[in-house]
């Protein structure tokens, strides 16, 4: 479709219904979700395991084609977790398992179909056996681009950049950024430049709400009910 043509409060109905969902069917099965989250099709949202954790003002936007998922199998009793920091976005498709650590900073930005795992999930030999785990560490304001994974013991430095594709299998240090399979640094980030993070641009999320109803009111103020039921039914060429 070329735009959105609920009525406004139709969409208000509907993000509140998305809220209602998240608070009812996801909050409990987090050990801690922090406030001022956002959810787009939380439906779409798998949580399985102990000790998943997610921080302060995220954005997590699900699909139906491409799931999030968030995964903890210990590899031993009482272990295992994933703790995401606050004002992170995790776009379509991002998939997540530990077995034993996976911790992700404040402000990090993972794209859509990143998959990140702590474990190798079968030993070479044995493959009944869950294999060789080492936590991962990202640190704050990672950028993580499309369709990357990130392996086992990693390390990403802060405010680092992954190439979409890249496939991490060592330590990237801070303020690079790293491409390729298996990924190598191919450019340093200039210090000197000002780094504006996620948490600056939800600095004041009340504000932030209000200029995003405006927007909505605006955009959707011409939009009847009658429109958008002809719409669902009979759309046309230029709906």
């Amino acid at each position: 479709m070329r735009k959105d043509h609920r009525p406004y409060y139709i969409k208000k109905l509907y993000l509140k219904f998305q809220k209602f969902y998240v608070n009812h069917f996801l909050r409990p099965q987090f050990d801690h979700m922090g406030k001022g989250g956002t959810f787009m099709k939380p439906w779409h949202v798998e949580i399985f395991g102990p000790c998943i954790e997610l921080g302060d003002f995220s954005t997590i936007i699900a699909a139906p084609d491409r799931k999030i998922r968030f995964s903890v199998w210990p590899d031993k009793k009482d272990k295992g977790y994933i703790k995401i920091g606050n004002y992170c976005l995790v776009c379509p498709g991002v998939r997540i398992g530990a077995a034993c650590g996976v911790d992700i900073g404040h402000n990090c930005m993972i794209a859509s179909n990143t998959y990140i795992t702590d474990s190798d999930w079968h030993d070479i030999y044995n493959r009944v056996s869950t294999g060789t785990s080492m936590p991962v560490k990202i640190e704050e304001n990672v950028w993580i681009g499309d369709s990357a994974i990130i392996c086992k013991g990693v390390t990403i430095g802060k405010n680092s950049i992954i190439g979409a594709g890249a496939v991490i299998t060592k330590d990237v240090p801070s303020n690079v950024v790293a491409a390729g399979n298996p990924a190598k640094v191919v450019k340093q980030l200039d210090l000197e430049e000002k780094m504006i993070t996620r948490s600056h641009w939800l600095s004041d999320p009340g504000s932030l709400s209000r200029e995003f109803d405006k927007w909505d009111r605006a955009v959707l103020q011409n939009n009847t009910f009658l429109h958008w039921v002809r719409y669902m039914l009979f759309p046309m060429k230029k709906d």
